[in-house]
C-alpha cells in the first residue's frame, strides 16, 4: 500500500487544543463483549480483539451509563460481539430505562429466547436490530461459519410477538448483494419496520477479506434498482436504507458526523473511542473508563481532540469548501490506505491517494476465477491472535 511522504504524529496539529465548547455526544455505544458465537468475515470488531483486556464488570457498566447520560447522550446501543452473552444485560437495560436512554439491542439473535425477550421487555428495552448474513440457509451459515439461519428466522418472529420495533440488518458484499430481492422478501415476511442494507465498509475483518468482498459497480447498481422497486411496492409499511460502500463514492462519508462530535464508543475492556475502529491508529493512547470519567474523556482527553474540528487538516481538506460537510472523511480509512491518519480520506477524488481506491474498484471488476480466489479469513480467536491491524494488512 502507498504511504504518504508526509509522516507526522497522528493528530499532532489538533492534539492539546481543546475546543472552547464541545457539544455532548448523542449516541453511546456499549460494546459489552467481544465474545460471539458467529465468525463473520466482515466483523467490525478489531482483528486483534483476542489481545483485549478483561471485560468491564456490571458495576463498571452501570457507572458508565450514568456518566454517559449526565454527559448528554440520549441513545444507547448494546452491542458486541454478542451482547446476549452477558448475563447482566437485563440489569443494564433496566438501568438504561431508569436513566432515560432510548436503548437498542444489536444482536445476531443467538441466545434470544422467549423468556429472555420477556425479561428485556420488562426491563425497558426499546428496540432490537437483528442481523442476517443472507437470504438462504446455505449462504447465511457459510458467511458466519455457523448453523444459525433457521434460529434467526424464529427469533425474528418472536421479536414481533413481543411488539418490539425491529431493524432487519444485512451487511452486503460481493457474495450476497445479488440476493437483495430475496433479503427484502424475508424482511417483509418477518414484518420488520426498518431494513438496513449496509454495504460493507472495509475496516478490520472486512479489510482483511476485501479482495473477496468488494462488489462490482454493476452489482451495486442492480441492487439499488431492486431496492427502489421494493420501496415503491412497500410504500410506508417498511423503511429501507441502502448504504453504498465508500469505495464507489467520489466524496467521503462524514464519518460519525465528525471525530468526537456525536458518537462515543466504549469497548468491552473499557477503552473509550470516537468510532469502532479508532484503536488501530498509532500514536493515540485512548483512555479507559476504568481510570477517567466519560466527561473528561469526551471533552479533554488528547485522543478525542486529535481530529476534532479542522485544525489538524492538511491540503486538500484544509481549504476545501466541503470540509464542513464531510470533515475530511474517515481517519481510520486514511490510515489503512495511506499509512497516515491525517491524510485526506482516499475515497475523495481530490486526494493524492485516490488511486488506491480506483485500483481496488478495478480489481473487483475482474471476473472471478475460482481457483485463484483468496481464502476467506473468518473471525475467530485463533485468527485474531495472529492478525495485525495497519496499512497493508488487508488483501
Amino acid at each position: 500500500m502507498p504511504v504518504s511522504p508526509e509522516q507526522s504524529p497522528p493528530g499532532a496539529a489538533g492534539a492539546g487544543a481543546v475546543p472552547a465548547a464541545v457539544p455532548p455526544p448523542l449516541w453511546l455505544l456499549a460494546e459489552l463483549t467481544y465474545r460471539c458465537p458467529l465468525h463473520c468475515v466482515y466483523c467490525s470488531n478489531p482483528v486483534d480483539y483476542a489481545s483485549a483486556g478483561a471485560e468491564l464488570s456490571t458495576a463498571d457498566w452501570l457507572r458508565v451509563l450514568g456518566e454517559g447520560r449526565r454527559l448528554g447522550a440520549a441513545q444507547l446501543g448494546f452491542s458486541g460481539g454478542e451482547p446476549l452473552l452477558r448475563d447482566d444485560l437485563e440489569t443494564l437495560v433496566g438501568e438504561a430505562r431508569r436513566l432515560g436512554f432510548y436503548s437498542n439491542l444489536i444482536t445476531s439473535g443467538v441466545g434470544l429466547t422467549e423468556q429472555r425477550l420477556a425479561r428485556l421487555k420488562q426491563a425497558g428495552l426499546d428496540h432490537i436490530q437483528l442481523s442476517f448474513q443472507d437470504s438462504t440457509r446455505e449462504m447465511n451459515d457459510f458467511l458466519s461459519s455457523t448453523r444459525t439461519f433457521e434460529l434467526k428466522r424464529r427469533v425474528g418472529r418472536m421479536i414481533r410477538q413481543f411488539d418490539f420495533p425491529m431493524v432487519f440488518n444485512v451487511v452486503l458484499h460481493r457474495l450476497n448483494i445479488d440476493h437483495v430481492e430475496r433479503l427484502l422478501d424475508l424482511a417483509e415476511e418477518l414484518q420488520a419496520e426498518y431494513v438496513e442494507l449496509a454495504n460493507t465498509q472495509y475496516y478490520g475483518w472486512a479489510y482483511a477479506n476485501r479482495a473477496r468482498l468488494l462488489p462490482t459497480r454493476e452489482q451495486l447498481e442492480r441492487a439499488e434498482k431492486v431496492t427502489q422497486r421494493f420501496r415503491e411496492r412497500a410504500g410506508q409499511r417498511m423503511k429501507v436504507y441502502f448504504v453504498v460502500p465508500d469505495y464507489y463514492e467520489n466524496r467521503p462519508k462524514p464519518c460519525m458526523n465528525g471525530w468526537g462530535a456525536v458518537f462515543l464508543n466504549v469497548a468491552p475492556d473499557g477503552t473509550a473511542l470516537p468510532c469502532h475502529e479508532a484503536r488501530m491508529l498509532p500514536g493515540l493512547a485512548f483512555p479507559s473508563v476504568r481510570e477517567h470519567s466519560l466527561d473528561w474523556i469526551w471533552r479533554q482527553s488528547p485522543p478525542f481532540n486529535a481530529y476534532r474540528g479542522d485544525g489538524w487538516m492538511r491540503e486538500p481538506c484544509r481549504t476545501c469548501p466541503e470540509k464542513a460537510r464531510d470533515f475530511g472523511g474517515c481517519r481510520c480509512q486514511a490510515y489503512l490506505l495511506t499509512g497516515d491518519a491525517a491524510n485526506a480520506d482516499p475515497v475523495c477524488d481530490k486526494s493524492l491517494h485516490h488511486g488506491v481506491v480506483l485500483e481496488a474498484r478495478e480489481r473487483a471488476a475482474i471476473p472471478d476465477e475460482p481457483m485463484a480466489q483468496p481464502v476467506l479469513v473468518y473471525r475467530s480467536d485463533e485468527n485474531s491472535r495472529r492478525m495485525r491491524t495497519g496499512p497493508g494488512s488487508g488483501s
